[in-house]
């Protein structure tokens, strides 16, 4: 598969200065490791969201506590066991 892809001049400086320092050997390692890099976020920010979902979902079904009151809760057991 052949792509073409046009970069700012900025991204292209950039490419650029990764191949001096010899880690990749052409603009093309450089995007491919940014795409990698690219979905490895992805899959890190869609995990999150499904996570975000299942508390939300925990939430409606056993309900939510003020902090206020969890707070006041904690403050009453310390000093009981003081």
């Amino acid at each position: 598969m052949s792509t073409n892809v046009s970069l700012t001049p900025e991204l292209e400086r950039f490419a650029r200065e990764c191949l001096e320092t010899g880690r990749y050997n052409s603009v093309s390692e450089v995007v491919r490791h940014a795409l990698r890099l690219m979905q490895d976020a992805e899959r890190r920010r869609e995990g999150f969201e499904a996570m975000l979902a299942e508390a939300r979902d925990e939430a409606d079904s056993q309900g939510v506590h003020q902090l206020d009151e969890v707070l006041s809760e904690l403050d009453e057991i310390i000093g009981k066991a003081r």
